[in-house]
């Protein structure tokens, strides 16, 4: 059930995953409530991409549950995609389509009314008008990023999952996704980005978790810490996690 602000809610609770005799999730309770932006930090290994893909429904928790706005990931599956975007190391586009017929394609999938126009409005916030009727395999790996970002904002999700996002951005394009995030950004929406970089988003959430050894080792609201407290705390904590 959502609690606190009407909106976007998500609910872990003991979630574990094994790939074989990896266990890559060791229990992860996670509660994340509508407005709140989460910074989820940990060493390479750590299990974020693994997290991620769970709370995106991309990959089945071997163990636990998850619930997101109150619903029960296996009960409403199709239905939650529809509230979720997702930015991950894959791009989910296709090469030979264009980014416009990329976004088509997405916009039909999520039932957006005006696919052509919510593409063409995407492709420019993303700065890749010029390159829009350009097939996505010829594309560099940082364009190929902003139109990801475009895919997954697309269809205005309640819930933006963000796993490494800054990935193969230049200076410029950084700039203009945290821009893009900010604009996103409500009372009534979640953010959570995962990084091993100490700095990235630190200003711009609301909430710090770590995560060392597929388990959260700590977390805390972003106002009770400072940019000098954050890198003691995340060594300390991964360090004896490591032992």
């Amino acid at each position: 059930m959502n609690e606190g602000k009407a909106g976007a809610f998500i609910r872990s609770e003991g979630l574990t995953k094994s790939f074989g005799h990896i266990r890559a999730l060791r229990g992860v309770d996670l509660t994340v409530r509508a407005g709140e932006s989460w910074l989820i930090l940990g060493p390479n290994g750590a299990g974020k991409t693994t997290l991620m893909g769970i709370l995106s429904l991309l990959l089945k928790p071997t163990e636990g549950e998850l619930s997101i706005n109150g619903k029960k990931d296996a009960e409403s599956e199709t239905a939650l995609r529809q509230e979720i975007g997702v930015i991950s190391h894959e791009t989910f586009l296709y090469g030979d389509l264009t980014a416009q017929e990329n976004l088509i394609f997405y916009g039909k999938l999520y039932g957006i009314a005006d696919c052509k126009g919510s593409a063409v409005d995407m492709i420019k916030e993303v700065g890749l008008e010029d390159w829009a009727h350009e097939r996505v395999r010829n594309y560099s790996r940082g364009m190929q990023q902003r139109l990801a970002i475009a895919r997954a904002m697309l269809h205005r999700p309640s819930i933006l999952l963000l796993d490494e996002p800054y990935t193969g951005l230049d200076q410029h394009g950084v700039l203009n996704f945290q821009n893009m995030l900010n604009r996103y950004h409500t009372d009534e929406r979640i953010t959570i980005m995962t990084s091993h970089n100490l700095s990235a988003g630190f200003e711009k959430c609301t909430h710090l978790a770590i995560l060392a050894g597929g388990k959260i080792v700590f977390s805390n609201p972003m106002g009770e810490l400072n940019s000098g407290d954050l890198k003691a705390i995340y060594f300390n904590y991964v360090e004896k996690t490591d032992r």
